[in-house]
């Protein structure tokens, strides 16, 4: 006790150095004094105040005894818990005091306050929490054991209870028991200590063993009790789930079944949830045209052709899902590529009350696609039209009937039986017969077949029109419903009257023809007259049936005939001949034949023979012909020249005629007789003496000079006489001797005149030869007029028919077409692959192809077929007659079948495949063009569909054909617009994450279409060749960008430049390499080509050495696109390439698919063993980084890097990344 009384002031001081609360008080309890910190924790100044009135209420008498034995001269230190009143509220504190003497000497206090609030509250929060734990740990649904050492130490009731123990036989008991066995415990064991030794949890699921050695299904959660200190034990929780994983299984069959039901249901099913596709099944992404889950995440309106359409079905669903009624409704749908179809549609809300703000949140849709039944409907509506059109307009009659009352009928009908179409109906059906009694008749053979749905036919029938005149009719009926005839009949009849009389008229002409009358089909006799049956012995029907073979002599005969009649039949035109037949027994006969097909239309339909027996003429024949045989040695031994003339003209002449004129034999015969004569008076004159002779029934005799085929002339004595001298113009024998040494004294004195004789014989020379010349000449163009004419309507490469021809012929078949009611089929082929052929190995092996190519179409197609060429590779066939498409289909199987062997050609083995485009007449068109052009768009779906297939025209082909050649056409005016622009992408190294080069990537500035990505125009060039020029664009380009590159000061950057298939097996591509190198001067070493591996492999030893060519320039290869065509690995270690660059295919799931793991590393390793680098593309993720730089890839590129960017945005890249 400071025994030193202490002022007031000073105490005051005092405290304020005091840093915890404090007071002094008097003798009396009476605060005299107080430092800040008291007034700041209570919120008060207390000076002057008792200190017992500062405590709280539950503390106020305990610290007021504390405080009176703290007081006075017998004081002494102490310290208690207590609580202070604050203006807050009740401040836990610890209190020290100690005796103080004041300054009137009376003893007083000094306290001081420590605030425990804190501590208070925190150990009253253990207490509570140790409390809830022991609560936890008592009642708990789930087991708890705390281990430490391997050894149990304690456990809740529960854990023994799912263990099969007592608590205290847990207690102590190694934890190894508790497992299935020791190798378990022990796996367990080294699972969790790393987890625990680091203070992390360690979750797992096992079996665990209860006392009785059972087993069951536990979750496992471990951690350790301290984490800062592992070694003080862990705690377990254990819970049994067995019961959950039974559930699981059934859960997991339940949802195996659902997604069995999901996959296999015929309805589309999809899930929407937020106006978005959540998932769906199988059928739903056949309907909508998605491939795998590439429709997941779109949103539902695009599944409608229109944001209005969408909005409607919204209207109309939602106010019943809301009351958790389904909707149900008929609506038309759009596919992925932007087609139509209509669906049965059923929608279903999972759950009514799970709405948001923006509507319904998880709904169901349920869509049938009712494509197939509209399109059933619109042919059941097209085909009432039709059927109507034919009742309208049909040659023959149709009438319903019901109950013996005519129903119904069409105008011809009507027309047939003198009534007007409305008074038809209810006219009894025996009105129109020729009278009761045969109208019952005609019941009787008619109703039984009807009641049984049999038709019942007969070919003629007699009937009675209004008038009553009557006529005859085919008659063809059938029950309306064959299960219920009683619904009524229906009756077509076709008035044969005109035809009946026709039949009968013919089949008195074969009755009572002096000619053999034969008709054949099929090379079978089918039907003959009775002269034939006497000319060839058969008796009735016996020759029926026969073989036409039977009537000829030898199979040779008969062989040589049909490849005679053959040209002329197969095109409907007649055919005529003499051939020896044979009859019934054997015996033979001359006879003259000759040939008409029964329909012009269709020669296969039969043929008409009509057969004379020319026998005894033949015999006539052969008697005159030895006659002239004699007649001829006569006039061969005679002295005289004799000749025969008609018509001015020598018919025949003897030997001593062709002497006599200096002509070899048979020279003479056809020989005007003009020429004879020394020139046209004497001709004329010695006519003009001849016909007055002859006229007066005398024999001519004259004296002529006349000229032989050397151009001498000698006189000669002619005599002449008509073989009848009734007709003097007829025909006439001369007898011709040379007089010439007999007047050879006469022509001394006329020498005068016969030298200008022979003037006027050689000008009558020059010009016999000049007309000649000139009748050359006229032959000669005939023959060029006929070569141009067919050049004008062929094909000079194959002979076929062009495009003038084959438009022509597609006219003539239209109108066959539309008489017949047939259809016609135009397909259109283009050769796929052809260009590629023609470019690597040149013109003349393209046009050895397309001329093997245009063979084989010949043999594919039948002899009516024509099959044209447009040019270049294009082919087009004309199928007429055909009842519908599945003919042409056939024809267009044996097209493709027919061009599927390899073609052998110089040295080669060439495959092409078709592509076929059909249209039908009149369904797809009704002019030449329209069929052109839709057979053409239906080509190029064929090749969209990947090509050696047949594809039918539809509108959707049309707009798309459209869409093609409107892209085809802004494409090539594209590179002289500059509207082509390069883009470049880097290429980075994994190891370093630096740059290692740039891929160059084509993009094309369309006109009001944007950027166009090049998988939409880069096909279109492959195919018409542009690809060329705008690849060595391309190359150029880049080239001279990297120059500029360098000029600006930056490091040099490899680029990799794409090589398509044509561009690649063009003949120029190595020059064009090597003047883009010279021309501007970069570096070869920094420029790369990449080929895809397809290209590569088409073409071997000729790929290999464009390839060595390329790379002894100095210049760099890789495979781009590598593992997606097909590759040789005997080429591939060949092949002088650097790189393979791993398709992006493989690498978009990388983290989420094994099987991409596996393919991504084996192609790592296989470039390694090959000592190539391999190249990554579309990496987009770092843990696909992470994948492929574990498995050792060399480099990567990808929108994980940098997107393709232009050329401005390349350089500032390339100004601020180091190159590797």
């Amino acid at each position: 006790m400071n025994r030193v009384p202490t002022s007031p002031d000073f105490i005051a001081d005092a405290l304020q150095l005091i840093a915890l609360p404090a007071c002094a008080c008097d003798a009396c309890g009476m605060v005299v004094a107080a430092n800040g910190a008291l007034h700041a924790l209570l919120g008060r100044d207390i000076a002057g105040r008792l200190l017992a009135d500062c405590f709280t209420d539950a503390y106020r008498a305990s610290s007021t005894s504390m405080l009176r034995g703290a007081l006075g001269a017998a004081g002494r230190e102490r310290h208690w818990d207590s609580s202070l009143q604050g203006v807050s509220g009740a401040i836990a504190v610890q209190v020290w005091s100690r005796p103080l003497l004041v300054d009137d000497g009376l003893p007083g206090a000094t306290l001081v306050f420590a605030d425990i609030s804190v501590q208070q509250r925190d150990q009253q929060a253990l207490r509570k929490t140790l409390l809830e734990q022991q609560a936890i740990l008592e009642s708990a649904a789930v087991g708890i054991v705390f281990s430490k050492g391997g050894f149990i130490e304690e456990c809740n009731i529960r854990a023994a209870e799912m263990l099969g123990y007592a608590r205290h036989q847990l207690t102590g008991m190694p934890g190894a028991v508790l497992y299935r066995s020791a190798e378990h415990c022990r796996a367990l064991g080294l699972e969790a200590a790393p987890l625990l030794s680091m203070g992390k949890p360690y979750r797992t699921e096992l079996e665990l063993r209860r006392q009785d050695g059972t087993l069951f299904w536990s979750r496992l959660h471990g951690r350790a009790v301290d984490p800062l200190n592992t070694h003080d034990g862990t705690v377990w929780i254990i819970e049994d789930i067995s019961d959950h994983r039974r559930d699981e299984d059934q859960l997991r069959r339940a949802m195996l079944e659902m997604q069995a039901v999901m996959d296999n249901a015929p309805l589309a099913i999809g899930f929407q949830r937020d106006k978005g596709v959540l998932r769906y099944n199988r059928r739903f992404a056949e309907c909508f045209g998605f491939d795998g889950d590439s429709g997941v995440g779109l949103a539902v309106a695009d599944l409608y052709p229109s944001r209005a359409a969408y909005e409607n079905v919204v209207r109309q669903a939602s106010p019943l899902l809301r009351r958790g009624q389904p909707f149900q409704g008929e609506m038309e749908m759009r596919r992925r590529d932007g087609s139509t179809f209509w669906a049965l549609a059923y929608g279903y809300v999972l759950n009514p009350e799970s709405q948001t703000d923006r509507g319904l949140r998880d709904t169901i849709w349920l869509f049938d696609d009712r494509s197939a039944q509209k399109a059933a409907e619109e042919a059941t509506r097209q085909l009432m039209l039709e059927q109507q059109a034919i009742l309208d307009n049909a040659s023959v009659g149709i009438l319903f009937s019901r109950s013996r009352l005519v129903l119904r009928c069409n105008p011809r009908f009507a027309e047939m039986f003198g009534y007007a179409q409305e008074e038809m109906t209810g006219l009894p059906a025996a009105e129109l017969f020729p009278s009761p009694a045969a109208y019952e008749a005609f019941g009787v053979q008619a109703t039984p077949l009807l009641g049984q749905g049999l038709p019942y036919e007969q070919d003629e029938s007699l009937f009675r029109r209004r008038d009553g005149s009557l006529f005859w009719c085919r008659i063809r009926a059938k029950a309306v419903d064959q299960a219920h005839s009683e619904q009524g009949a229906i009756w077509i009849l076709e008035d044969v009257t005109a035809s009946r009389q026709t039949q009968m008229e013919v089949a008195a002409i074969m009755t009572n023809a002096s000619v053999s009358i034969l008709y054949t089909k099929n090379r079978q006799i089918t039907r003959y007259n009775l002269g034939f049956a006497a000319m060839f012995g058969y008796s009735g029907d016996e020759a029926l049936g026969l073989p036409g073979r039977a009537l000829y002599v030898s199979q040779q005969s008969y062989d040589l005939l049909g490849a005679a009649a053959f040209p002329f039949l197969s095109v409907a035109k007649p055919f005529q001949t003499e051939v020896e037949m044979m009859r019934r027994d054997g015996t033979t006969l001359w006879a003259q034949l000759i040939a008409y097909v029964v329909n012009p239309d269709d020669p296969a339909a039969g043929t008409i023979w009509i057969i004379e027996d020319r026998t005894e003429a033949k015999r006539a024949e052969e008697s005159l012909r030895n006659a002239l045989l004699e007649n001829q040695a006569i006039l061969d031994s005679a002295v005289l020249g004799i000749s025969v003339v008609e018509g001015g003209y020598n018919l025949r002449a003897n030997s001593k005629m062709e002497e006599l004129f200096g002509y070899g034999p048979g020279e003479i015969n056809a020989l005007s007789v003009q020429a004879l004569y020394p020139d046209v008076a004497a001709w004329k004159a010695a006519r003009g003496e001849t016909a007055r002779d002859f006229e007066a029934g005398r024999v001519h005799m004259s004296e002529y000079q006349l000229v032989r085929k050397d151009g001498s002339r000698f006189w000669a004595r002619l005599s002449g006489r008509p073989f009848d001298l009734a007709h003097a113009h007829g025909r006439s024998v001369w007898l011709v001797d040379d007089v010439t040494a007999r007047r050879e004294a006469a022509e001394a004195v006329r020498r005068a005149r016969d030298e200008l004789e022979l003037r006027v014989q050689e000008r009558t020379a020059e010009l016999a030869g000049a007309n000649l010349l000139l009748q050359g000449e006229i032959v000669e163009r005939r023959q060029a007029e006929a070569r141009v004419h067919h050049m004008a309507y062929h094909d000079n490469l194959t002979g076929l028919p062009n495009r003038a021809l084959l438009s022509d012929r597609l006219e003539r078949a239209m109108l066959a077409a539309q008489r017949s009611g047939r259809k016609l089929a135009v397909m259109f082929i283009d050769l796929d692959r052809f260009k590629t052929i023609n470019d690597s190995l040149g013109h003349m092996t393209g046009d050895l192809l397309l001329k093997e190519v245009a063979a084989r179409l010949c043999g594919a197609v039948r002899a009516s077929d024509t099959v044209a060429r447009l040019g270049g590779d294009e082919f087009v066939v004309l199928v007429p007659g055909i009842r519908g498409s599945d003919e042409a289909a056939r024809v267009a199987e044996k097209v493709i079948e027919a061009l599927t062997p390899a073609f052998p050609l110089d040295g080669h083995v060439l495959h092409v495949t078709p592509s076929i485009g059909i249209c039908l007449y009149p369904d797809d068109g009704g002019d030449v063009d329209a069929l052109m052009r839709h057979a053409d768009a239906a080509m190029y779906h064929a090749k969209g569909n990947g090509r050696n297939n047949y594809q039918f025209f539809t509108q959707t082909m049309n707009q798309a054909a459209a869409l093609h050649f409107d892209l085809e056409s802004s494409l090539r005016t594209a590179l002289a617009l500059q509207q082509f622009e390069l883009f470049y992408q880097p290429i980075i190294d994994i190891a370093t994450r630096r740059l290692h080069g740039m891929e160059v990537l084509l993009r094309w500035r369309r006109p009001g279409h944007g950027l166009v990505l090049p998988d939409r125009f880069i096909p279109i060039m492959e195919e018409n060749g542009l690809i060329v020029p705008v690849g060595e664009w391309v190359m150029r380009q880049a080239c001279e960008q990297s120059m500029a590159w360098q000029r600006q000061g930056l490091q040099p950057v490899p680029l990799a430049v794409n090589l398509s298939p044509r561009q690649f097996m063009h003949k120029g591509l190595v020059a064009a390499i090597g003047a883009v190198v010279r021309e501007t001067g970069i570096d070869p070493a920094l420029l790369e080509f990449e080929i895809t591996e397809t290209a590569l492999m088409q073409h071997g030893e000729h790929t290999l050495e464009i390839l060595r060519q390329i790379n002894g320039m100095g210049l760099r290869l890789s495979i781009d696109d590598f593992g997606t065509g097909y590759s040789s690995l005997a080429y591939l270690k060949r092949f002088p390439v650097k790189k393979v660059k791993i398709d992006r295919a493989f690498i978009k799931d990388l983290e989420h698919s094994a099987e991409d793991r596996a393919i991504v590393a084996a192609i790592i390793a296989l470039a390694d063993s090959l000592q190539l680098s391999a190249v990554a593309e579309g990496v987009e993720t770092e843990e696909q980084f992470a994948l492929l730089q574990a498995n050792g890839c060399r480099y990567a590129q990808g929108y994980l890097f940098s997107a393709p960017v232009p050329a401005v945005n390349a350089q500032a890249l390339l100004e601020r990344i180091v190159v590797s």
